[in-house]
């Protein structure tokens, strides 16, 4: 069989890619250890109070060592659940210091939402069942939007909280 020298040249070519591809994939997976939301932790979406983390009184921001704080967040039907103040009113304000380590935890009790804060990193897709996790260094001062990025019905324009980093 004869192949012409540029079908070679683009036999070459897409084998090649392939094979970065396959090699990217490998070390994202085995030696970074990013694996799919199927290996995070599990949650009964109908009844998240069952988990410390998500009870009423454990929602929002909480301090757990200098410099290191964890957020745990219920998202429902157009809402941000961060918990209640000392006067009862719903939670709609964090402020974190500059340099602080963040563990964002985010569950769903009904439909999939996103959880983003806008000119950071943080970025991911709450699904129910599933507990949403990711640590994060808040290095940049600034006020932050905490918004919905997935569609989750006609309220979800009105699915944002501001996230405050201060010196």
């Amino acid at each position: 069989m004869h192949l012409h020298k540029l079908e070679k040249w683009w036999l070459i070519l897409g084998i090649s890619a392939l094979i970065i591809f396959l090699v990217v994939l490998g070390f994202g997976a085995f030696y970074m250890g990013t694996h799919p939301q199927s290996h995070g932790l599990t949650i009964d979406p109908n009844n998240v109070e069952a988990n410390e983390a998500f009870q009423q009184e454990n929602l929002g921001l909480t301090k757990v060592d200098e410099d290191h704080y964890i957020v745990n967040v219920v998202a429902s039907a157009f809402n941000y659940n961060l918990g209640v103040d000392e006067d009862g009113n719903s939670v709609t304000h964090i402020k974190i210091p500059k340099g602080s380590s963040v563990l964002f935890q985010v569950v769903t009790t009904d439909v999939i939402h996103g959880f983003n804060i806008a000119g950071t990193n943080v970025n991911m897709m709450v699904e129910p069942g599933y507990v949403s996790s990711m640590e994060v260094q808040m290095n940049k001062v600034g006020e932050f939007t905490l918004l919905c990025n997935e569609y989750c019905g006609v309220g979800h324009h009105m699915m944002f909280t501001t996230v405050e980093v201060y010196e």
